[in-house]
C-alpha cells in the first residue's frame, strides 16, 4: 500500500506539470490574421501549388489560430515555395525474364510497376510591419505507390492517364501531411 501511495503522488506531481491535450497554439508574434497567397512552384509539375496552398489554408480555418483573410488586412503572410518534385521509377520487370509473371511481355521492353516521389518545399511567416521573417521552415517528403496496371495477364500497363491520376493524388496527400506538419511546427508553443 506504502508503494502505491508514492506512485500515486508521484503521478500526481508529474502530472502537475503536463498539459492533456494540444494546448494553446498561436502565431509566433501572435498575429491573429494571416494572408496565404498562392505558393510559388518552381517545379515543372502544373498545379502543384495549389495542393500545398490549399492544404496550408484547410489547417487555419479548422484551427481557428488566425484568420486567413487577403494581404491588405492581414498582419502576417505566410509564403511557400515548392522547390522540388522528383518522380522516379523505383520497380521495374524486363521482357524475356524467366522469373517474371507477365509472360506477354516483349523482350527488350521494361514495365515499371513503382514509382518513388520526393517533395521539397519551404514555408515561412513575414510580419507585414517590417516585411522580416520571424518562422521559416524546410520540408522534405518521400512516397512510394504501385504504377497502375490491369489485373490481366495478356494487357499489363495501365492507361497514361491513370497514372497521371495516381501521381497528382499522391502528391496532394503529401502536400497535406508537409502543411500539417509545417502548420504545426509554426504554431507550436515552447
Amino acid at each position: 500500500m506504502r508503494y502505491f501511495i508514492i506512485l500515486a503522488l508521484s503521478l500526481f506531481w508529474a502530472a502537475c506539470a503536463y498539459r492533456f491535450g494540444y494546448g494553446d497554439r498561436s502565431l509566433p508574434g501572435g498575429h491573429q490574421k494571416v494572408a496565404i497567397p498562392v505558393f510559388e512552384n518552381q517545379t515543372s509539375l502544373v498545379g502543384a501549388e495549389t495542393y500545398f496552398t490549399n492544404a496550408i489554408i484547410r489547417e487555419f480555418v479548422r484551427s481557428k489560430v488566425a484568420e486567413v483573410t487577403s494581404k491588405d488586412q492581414s498582419q502576417a503572410v505566410i509564403e511557400g515555395i515548392i522547390t522540388e518534385i522528383a518522380y522516379k521509377p523505383v520497380a521495374q520487370k524486363k521482357g524475356g525474364d524467366s522469373e517474371d509473371r507477365v509472360t506477354q511481355l516483349p523482350s527488350d521492353t521494361v514495365l515499371t510497376t513503382e514509382y518513388r516521389i520526393e517533395v521539397s518545399a519551404t514555408v515561412r511567416l513575414r510580419q507585414k510591419s517590417d516585411n522580416q521573417i520571424i518562422w521559416q521552415g524546410g520540408f522534405k517528403k518521400e512516397k512510394t505507390y504501385s504504377a497502375p496496371q490491369i489485373g490481366l495477364e495478356v494487357v499489363n500497363t495501365a492507361n497514361p492517364l491513370y497514372n497521371h491520376s495516381a501521381r497528382h493524388e499522391n502528391i496532394r496527400l503529401m502536400a497535406k501531411d508537409m502543411m500539417a506538419e509545417a502548420y504545426g511546427r509554426m504554431t507550436e508553443n515552447f
